[in-house]
């Protein structure tokens, strides 16, 4: 691996915010985050969705995760600025919200956001399972439902695999009782995919998650594939491998197929190569900053790069790093 060197960030100023004059200087002006796609580009600004193979119900190509950012206990100033972050994802287009109870506070620091919230149309609920054992497991499923403070989730998903035959039973029966609508199934650690690939053969799931992201792409040799065969939606974590992929580009303007792709700045680089593979349903990157969120939900409009620009998106990145 080449070592790279980091550019000093000047204080006061974010990483992601000097990434952007980055990019903003490679197309030409600094674009307002809240300008709409379709300004800068001449292209549609329709929020664009992706069905779900199991019902044909279409959701928002950009969710949000909640590992880490949410988790910020009884701080009300911080719960106060989760607020403001769901309130941009929502007026954005956002849907789906994804949690699990090994994430601290998160889902009551989520349940909290979304009581004071009037406006969410196209709110998705995507909780997880992750205990061993049929009991412990309806039970961790309740008070997760409680914590988030609604009637039933859209999505309960079994947490990297854990006990996950143990669940599957339970979950399909919470679904024919109309407790939950969709079943799913996770990992966030590549060296499962083979285990994933199995029990996704084996079980009946009307979602899968995992990791891809633009440096991260061996799903793409098999488990892509594999879910667009059997009919499962893919949720796409980690995104930018924990912001990792902003380090390798710290103080690197956007390439030139950037402007074609749509993409205003980096985090909408690296968003729209993921969800324009014809497999991906949605993908959650995590935030706990407004013009983050912005940034993010600006990879929701626009033109998708087809298989072509993908690989060259990908190829000027790798000459990057």
């Amino acid at each position: 691996m080449i070592k790279k060197t980091r550019i000093p960030v000047p204080a006061g100023i974010s990483r992601r915010r000097l990434l952007q004059a980055g990019s903003a200087m490679a197309l030409g002006s600094f674009l307002p985050l809240s300008v709409p796609v379709s300004s800068a580009t001449g292209v549609s600004n329709k929020l664009i969705t992706r069905p779900i193979p199991a019902s044909g119900e279409s959701i928002p190509i950009i969710g949000m995760g909640s590992w880490l950012t949410f988790d910020v206990g009884f701080n009300q100033h911080a719960r106060a600025g989760r607020v403001k972050v769901l309130e941009a994802f929502f007026e954005r287009g956002g849907g789906m919200i994804d949690s699990s109870p090994m994430y601290g506070s998160s889902p009551q620091v989520i349940g909290y956001c979304l009581q004071q919230i009037a406006n969410q149309p196209n709110l998705f609920s995507a909780s997880k399972v992750w205990i061993v054992g049929k009991e412990p497991g309806q039970q961790q499923i309740r008070s997760s439902l409680q914590k988030w403070q609604l009637p039933r989730f859209d999505l309960v998903q079994i947490h990297n695999l854990l006990d996950w035959e143990t669940h599957l039973e339970t979950l399909q029966q919470a679904k024919a009782a109309g407790q939950i609508r969709y079943i799913g199934v996770t990992t966030s650690h590549g060296r499962r995919h083979q285990e994933l690939q199995q029990v996704l053969r084996t079980g009946e799931f009307d979602f899968v998650q995992f990791t891809y992201n633009i440096l991260d792409r061996e799903a793409e040799n098999e488990l892509l594939p594999l879910a667009q065969e059997l009919g499962v939606a893919v949720i796409i974590n980690r995104p930018f491998q924990r912001g990792a992929l902003f380090d390798r580009v710290q103080g690197k303007p956007l390439p030139a197929i950037a402007a074609e792709a749509g993409c205003q700045n980096w985090a909408q680089y690296f968003l729209k190569f993921i969800v324009s593979h014809p497999a991906v349903t949605c993908a959650i990157p995590a935030t706990s900053q407004v013009a983050h969120m912005n940034e993010n939900m600006g990879a929701a409009y626009g033109a998708l790069p087809d298989p072509a620009m993908r690989k060259r998106m990908a190829r000027e990145f790798g000459r990057l790093i």
